[in-house]
């Protein structure tokens, strides 16, 4: 699914009947972006029964280029993390 059929699937929700697809492209937008905003500042987004987003820190360490063996220097780096929640994992067994 994409996030054109994402907003599809949302509009179609009978409460959101009267919601053009703008607005609804413009409401999923903002949940993402303010999703964004929170991990960059190092706060966790916890959706009850979805999962939970958070920002991890990565150590440096040794890598091995696959097509010479060669040994790389990998940086640290600071990455978002996503943790589905029991009821998401539920559902998707």
């Amino acid at each position: 699914m994409n996030k054109k059929e994402l907003v599809d699937t949302i509009l179609k929700n009978k409460q959101l009947a009267e919601w053009s697809y703008a607005q609804g492209e413009r409401c999923l937008n903002h949940i993402i972006a303010t999703i964004v905003a929170s991990v960059k500042k190092g706060d966790n987004v916890s959706l009850i029964g979805f999962g939970t987003f958070t920002k991890v820190k990565r150590a440096a360490r040794i890598g091995t280029n696959p097509s010479t063996g060669e040994k790389l220097k990998i940086k640290a780096k600071t990455v978002p993390k996503f943790r589905p929640g029991q009821e998401f994992r539920d559902a998707v067994k």
